[in-house]
């Protein structure tokens, strides 16, 4: 309550106006000590995160190197941008370096001049896949041709790692070696935002050039301070690391019940988010509604979040679910997909 009586439900300004208050730089400086980063600057809408920091790095005479199956706010943002775009096969270290080693020998197209600056795009645990990022090798690559590299860990911060410190906690990647960080709140924080982390520099040029820092609307301090509770509680308490772990062991469990059960399952092991295939975009409504009347909501995915004839259904796993939710769900979905014929695994024997 104490940032409600200070300032209200919200600010009504953009945060280079006067909507900035304690709150923002509490939050801040958190999220940055939390990953080892100079700095830090947050957001009020994950989407935009992306989608108006992009453009205030990248330009005229930059390339973008995409990972193939990025998140839609990084492909508006890299367009909005102007900057020449090039994309390597999702998750690909070695076409990614081949993708990289041709542009650098090439240059810019037209004028063959050398790169203004390059940077490599991808994400830390991708949301309609479930596959977690061969970060290490693609940073290596990065290192090898001086690319910069920006991480998105809207899926993985909170979620992945020893202390929920993400995809880089969790392959053994030095944060030095990320130039820029991006993150939601919306997922393992329970809030709304997002966040980038990186270098003093970075953020300061982010702060005075991004359109969401200048034109959006600041991140409400009731939110923010509800942030910061569950990031101390994250960071700095015992019930976080149990947490951590029961969401690891909750996600494991779950992905082997869904193989068991014959289905066709996305993603690695660890990752909480495992879409299994419907393929069918007709099958899509039909699974929802039949799930939903034994007492189990889910969410359906098809095109154009995904290619129209791999249509999913996609389960993010909690450390708050119980086994006995589990298995609940578990035995919805198992006589959902015997009714609708989805036991499409080649290696199932039921």
């Amino acid at each position: 309550m104490e940032a409600f009586d200070d300032f209200g439900v919200g600010l009504s300004s953009s945060p280079a106006d006067v909507g900035y208050c304690k709150y923002h730089v509490q939050l801040e400086n958190m999220m940055a000590e939390f990953l080892k980063k100079e700095s830090c600057i947050i957001f009020n809408m994950g989407y935009g995160t992306n989608a108006t920091t992009i453009p205030s790095l990248m330009g005229k005479g930059s390339l973008i190197i995409s990972d193939s199956l990025n998140h839609t706010s990084i492909v508006n943002g890299v367009r909005a941008a102007g900057s020449t775009c090039k994309v390597f096969k999702h998750d690909d270290p070695i076409h990614l370096e081949q993708v990289l080693r041709k542009a650098i020998v090439e240059g810019q197209p037209r004028k063959n001049r050398p790169w203004r600056k390059i940077l490599v795009i991808c994400e830390g645990v991708y949301s309609m896949e479930g596959e977690i990022s061969h970060l290490k090798e693609i940073v290596q690559v990065c290192k090898k041709y001086k690319a910069y590299v920006y991480l998105d860990e809207a899926h993985s911060i909170g979620a992945m790692g020893a202390t929920g410190r993400g995809i880089t906690e969790h392959a053994g990647v030095d944060t030095s070696e990320v130039d820029v960080m991006m993150g939601t709140f919306t997922k393992s924080f329970g809030g709304m935002g997002g966040y980038i982390a990186g270098s003093k520099d970075l953020i300061e040029h982010i702060r005075k050039n991004s359109s969401g820092s200048i034109y959006g609307n600041s991140m409400s301090p009731v939110i923010c301070k509800q942030i910061i509770r569950a990031l101390d509680l994250i960071a700095n308490s015992e019930i976080g690391a149990k947490k951590i772990k029961a969401l690891k062991d909750n996600s494991n469990y779950f992905r082997k019940g869904l193989t068991n059960l014959g289905l066709q399952v996305l993603g690695d092991y660890d990752s909480p988010v495992m879409p299994i295939l419907l393929y069918n975009p007709t099958k899509i409504a039909a699974f929802s509604r039949e799930c939903l009347k034994r007492g189990l909501a889910v969410v359906s995915v098809g095109f154009p979040a995904t290619p129209i004839i791999s249509s999913r259904a996609r389960f993010c796993i909690s450390a708050g679910h119980t086994k006995k939710s589990l298995d609940f769900a578990l035995g919805v979905i198992d006589e959902v997909a015997g009714l609708m014929n989805l036991r499409y695994a080649e290696n199932w024997s039921g």
